[in-house]
């Protein structure tokens, strides 16, 4: 049976989840900035067998909510059952799932190192009577990129592509550093590349205040437990001045790279190409064995795309491409989740045209 968890279930919860979004810290992360966080549980005979988490978040002026539930495993009957308890108690007019299912593709797309099987599926078609209907919009992307770090750092190296190869020889003969800031100078320093990159390419970045909250709550020391979810602050500097900022996720065994930010000064140098090495090797000596890249247009962009230097860049490193099953809405309330979708796509545009006018 399902039901909602306590501070006691935290470390079993922890090793039964298999994405950041989903950590017990995440969760605490986003209660901070303003939303509710409902977590719950599977019990087995008293055992906690399987969990998620998921999140509402209130539409202004009204008494209705809207639920997301990220990165979770494969939808089933009964979950989504309990996804109807819980969101029909929140009034949510529907509730949105990204699942961490690996969409079947060629083999050898998901490396061997992830220990969290998410349920590979080829043939999953959607329970029947379940109001769950495939969303015409996504909030994380379908497809991201897998790096094995369980391969020597010979092996992966070679693999590169030798433009790559060459910047990071290139940066490491300029003598670009890289090294872990969790310091107050290295945030600052964060949160102005943040700014100046989103402002370069255009696109919609969370606020100043949301990414402090973000590494107040993450920012911790690593320990033995490796079901805690840490993020980690890199910077990459030349001549003493700090070109690149990188804020990486360890959980379970997996590294993680939500965030990077650089600027346009000294771009000759490949900071960010001898970073993302570092990082590699970084993940390998704490025990990562595969490093997810948190996200990618697809397998084709189209250059005009604005994530298309990040994914040309990220591309050099020779990684898995990987697609999931996809962004699904469970409806809850129809005609309000009709009108939900119109107001929603004109908020979306408006966002746009704001990220490149600012």
């Amino acid at each position: 049976m399902y039901r909602e968890l306590t501070e006691t279930d935290r470390t079993t919860y922890n090793r039964l989840v298999n994405h950041p979004l989903q950590s017990w810290e995440w969760g605490e992360f986003r209660e901070k900035t303003g939303v509710k966080v409902v977590r719950v549980g599977l019990f087995d005979k008293g055992n906690l067998t399987d969990g998620f988490q998921l999140t509402f978040h209130q539409i202004p002026f009204t008494n209705y909510s809207v639920g997301y539930f990220p990165k979770g495993k494969l939808p089933t009957t009964e979950m989504i059952a309990a996804l109807k308890e819980v969101g029909q108690k929140h009034n949510a007019i529907f509730i949105k799932l990204e699942p961490n299912v690996i969409l079947a593709s060629p083999e050898g797309t998901r490396p061997e190192s992830d220990s969290k099987d998410s349920g590979v599926s080829a043939n999953w078609r959607i329970p029947r009577m379940t109001n769950l209907i495939r969303s015409s919009k996504e909030i994380f992307t379908k497809y991201t990129f897998y790096i094995d770090l369980t391969k020597s750092e010979e092996e992966l190296i070679k693999s590169f592509e030798s433009k790559t190869r060459y910047n990071i020889r290139l940066a490491q003969k300029h003598g670009v550093t890289i090294q872990e800031e969790n310091t107050k100078e290295a945030f600052d320093r964060y949160l102005e590349l943040t700014q100046e990159t989103t402002k370069r390419q255009g696109f919609y970045a969370h606020s100043d205040k949301y990414h402090r909250l973000m590494w107040k709550h993450l920012n911790h020391q690593l320990t033995a437990d490796s079901s805690q979810l840490t993020a980690h602050l890199f910077t990459a500097r030349y001549q003493g001045k700090i070109l690149a900022t990188w804020i990486l996720f360890l959980f379970n065994n997996v590294l993680y790279y939500p965030y990077g930010a650089s600027s346009q000064e000294h771009k000759n140098v490949m900071a960010s190409n001898l970073m993302m090495w570092e990082a590699i090797r970084w993940g390998k000596s704490y025990g990562a064995r595969t490093f997810d890249l948190w996200g990618t247009p697809g397998p084709d962009p189209k250059p005009t795309d604005d994530y298309y230097g990040f994914h040309k860049f990220k591309l050099g490193y020779h990684p898995q491409l990987v697609e999931f099953i996809g962004t699904y809405d469970l409806i809850l309330k129809q005609p309000q989740y009709v009108i939900f979708q119109i107001v929603d796509k004109f908020r979306w545009i408006l966002l746009g045209l704001k990220a490149k006018l600012v």
